[in-house]
């Protein structure tokens, strides 16, 4: 029972992996393409791992999970904001269709601060 359940839950987080991969390829721009792998391959793999922790039952291989698991929940959303940030102090344009940029005339251009 236990193989079902963590295929089940591997496959999952393959399915999710499979959206990161397809909005890479749909999304318009560098900032919606960031968002939505930054989610869906951050769960994608976290399922991915949990399955793997969920079959092989072992204390050794269960820590290195929930231990890489935090490492990419941590790094992941940060990765994105930095990358993002930069993309935008170098001009990067916005999707032709987007409607607010709330950043606009809040940031020194010399020294990329924020106000």
């Amino acid at each position: 029972m236990i193989e079902i359940i963590s295929g089940i839950v591997i496959l999952i987080g393959a399915f999710f992996i499979l959206i990161s991969a397809i909005g890479i390829i749909r999304m318009p721009d560098l900032f919606t393409r960031m968002s939505t792998t930054t989610k869906a391959s951050t769960l994608g793999i976290g399922l991915v791992l949990l399955g793997t922790a969920l079959f092989w039952q072992d204390i050794g291989i269960s820590a290195r999970t929930i231990i890489i698991v935090s490492f990419l929940f941590l790094t992941a959303p940060v990765a994105a904001h930095v990358i993002g940030r930069a993309a935008y102090f170098d001009k990067v344009p916005l999707w032709k269709k987007t409607k607010v940029d709330e950043l606009k005339g809040k940031y020194d251009e010399k020294t990329h601060e924020l106000r």
